[in-house]
């Protein structure tokens, strides 16, 4: 299938051929109608992608006080070797797009084959022929809703999310500062909401535009016509709530919302602009400040966006998932209109073109949308494997498996290419005579496109069934998630290959019998696992030292293992293993 990504060094964009996606438990494998281009978000990291290595320092300093920090850890070679791996590799956009089901995963029963949804997320709602999208994180369409339409979900939750945050009443006057694609969007949910809206932007169109669309006025920022405005909608009270949807480096925004806002009235930013506030424009207010975080509850939340864990509706009302659904809805009943906002429509096809146009001002637009082919044999096409393999032969019973010669090159298939993969083994296999690197394989489809640019793979896939079916390929290795390894390596021994297995080889006893009872049925014991430590000097001299001995010892040491990135599933102490499980 073909996705659209970005080299983040270089600032490339391209057009590749990646592995179609697996459909997992818990979610939907989503072929793509249309995405949505955000003209704010999407362009703002095209355009750091282009900046030079200064210009992106400049840009994200939080980013280079990380880098820093990994310095004084692990220091400068091991950091730059780090931070090239991570830029020098393609990363995807896209974050809001409509489909149609491809495929339904264990555990999901709202949709079905053929349905139409909406889809969110950066990790999966990708502009990308196929998406697997956790089920968390899409909504179906309402009957009557455009699929062109229906892209708009992802970011009609955003501006949702931000309106909620500002708890408007009726007949409340809002102020929303910038008209892009998610200020228009807020402006018509408030108007919606019977909320009087005034906009400011210094676009005229996009005045002219908001206005069209129901706000009571809108103006530049610098006129006296907002202001103006304000006063005779509020009785010169000021407006009751201020909405940030404008970007840039700018702090007219956060200066303006003081002067045009009401005693203790409500400022919400949701856009990215600069937010230094002024002391005591907001304290002479009181001014309440909020933050409007994405989608809305569950952002974040590995346990609600993967694990598909939803949060009790008397708890927590709208959720990100909510959100999506009532957009779609008032989307439907004409509530909201997102058709003017849709500047500019491309063939998926011309996506590159289509970004450099977007990114030098070539093409003005609010928003633009890819349009996927939906001819069938265009789809048959983009589905098909790249090589026809035979199905998995498992024995009936105990076979014996004769010690056979080593054999040159050993062709090797990765399961996984995360940190460890691509930073400890793939370098050194890369570079050693006789392996040759056959196959990748990964569940999302770019870290498999990555790790095969990178390091030289024949294929890449999601399909894992066709390596272990594949008889050219001599040995596996399996560098996934603890978990997974267990049973990996039991389906890599059932089909006659050679395992190497990153410790911990099981994390139940349970696993380990079913990796043992493997062994037995097949009669294939080529297995290795990869306890490291073995290979320490400290041990080695250990070993050396007390290797003689013939009554039992006790040893014990400290390792450094150095800190976490917060958030790194090897401190959850979970179902998928952890530091200390494994």
């Amino acid at each position: 299938m073909k996705q659209v990504v970005q080299n983040y060094k270089s600032g490339e964009l391209a057009v590749l051929d990646v592995p179609v996606p697996g459909c997992k438990p818990g979610g939907v494998l989503v072929r793509s109608a249309y995405s949505l281009i955000s003209t704010g978000t999407e362009l703002m990291k095209v355009s750091e992608a282009g900046m030079s290595m200064l210009g992106k320092a400049r840009s994200r300093p939080d980013q280079v006080a990380k880098v820093m920090q990994s310095v004084a850890t692990n220091g400068v070679p091991a950091t730059y070797r780090k931070v090239m791996g991570k830029l020098d590799s393609y990363t995807p956009l896209g974050y809001s797009l409509c489909g149609v089901v491809e495929e339904v995963g264990a555990g999901v029963d709202d949709v079905k084959v053929g349905d139409l949804v909406a889809c969110a997320g950066n990790e999966h709602a990708l502009h990308a022929e196929l998406n697997w999208v956790p089920k968390n994180l899409y909504a179906p369409v309402p009957d009557g809703l455009a699929p062109r339409h229906a892209a708009f979900g992802t970011v009609g939750a955003i501006a949702m999310q931000g309106v909620r945050q500002g708890e408007p009443q009726l007949g409340e006057v809002a102020l929303v500062i910038g008209l892009g694609l998610i200020g228009q969007l807020v402006a018509q949910l408030l108007t919606a909401s019977g909320v009087r809206v005034v906009g400011v932007d210094p676009d005229p169109a996009r005045c002219e535009l908001a206005e069209r669309l129901g706000a009571a006025a809108c103006g530049d920022p610098e006129s006296a016509a907002v202001e103006a405005a304000v006063a005779e909608l509020t009785d010169g009270h000021g407006v009751d709530q201020v909405y940030l949807a404008a970007g840039g480096g700018s702090n007219q925004p956060v200066e303006l919302a003081a002067r045009l806002c009401r005693d203790r009235g409500r400022v919400v930013d949701i856009g990215k602009c600069r937010l230094d506030l002024p002391w005591n424009a907001y304290y002479e207010k009181e001014l309440d400040v909020r933050f409007s975080r994405s989608y809305g509850p569950g952002r974040y939340d590995p346990a609600y966006e993967l694990e598909g864990r939803d949060y009790p509706i008397g708890y927590v009302r709208w959720t990100e998932r909510r959100n999506l659904a009532c957009f779609l809805d008032l989307a439907a009943r004409g509530k909201v209109d997102v058709e003017p906002l849709i500047s500019h429509v491309a063939d998926f096809d011309d996506a590159v073109e289509t970004y450099r146009s977007l990114k030098d001002g070539d093409l003005k637009a609010i928003t633009a949308l890819f349009r996927y082919p939906e001819q069938a044999g265009e789809a048959a096409q983009a589905q098909a494997p790249t090589v026809a393999v035979p199905e998995v032969k498992r024995p009936a019973g105990p076979v014996s498996t004769p010690v056979r010669a080593a054999k040159t090159p050993v062709r090797l298939a990765f399961v996984g290419a995360g940190n460890y993969a691509t930073s400890m083994l793939l370098p050194h296999l890369a570079q050693r005579d006789g392996v040759e690197l056959a196959t990748v394989v990964t569940t999302t489809a770019l870290s498999a496109a990555n790790a095969q640019r990178k390091f030289g793979f024949a294929e890449a896939t999601t399909d894992l069934d066709a390596v272990l079916g594949d008889k050219s390929i001599d040995a596996v290795f399996v560098v996934t998630r603890h978990s997974s390894h267990a049973d990996l390596t039991r389906q890599a021994l059932l089909a006659g290959k050679t395992v190497f297995v990153e410790k911990p080889l099981a994390l139940t006893e349970d696993e380990l019998a079913g990796v043992l009872a493997a062994v037995e049925e097949s009669g294939n014991d080529r297995l290795q696992v990869g306890f490291n430590r073995r290979f320490a000097p400290l041990l080695q001299e250990a070993k050396q030292r007390f290797g003689a001995r013939t009554g039992p010892a006790s040893l014990r040491y400290l390792v450094n293992a150095g800190r976490l990135q917060h958030g790194s599933w090897y401190l959850q102490q979970g179902t998928e293993g952890s530091r200390f499980a494994g």
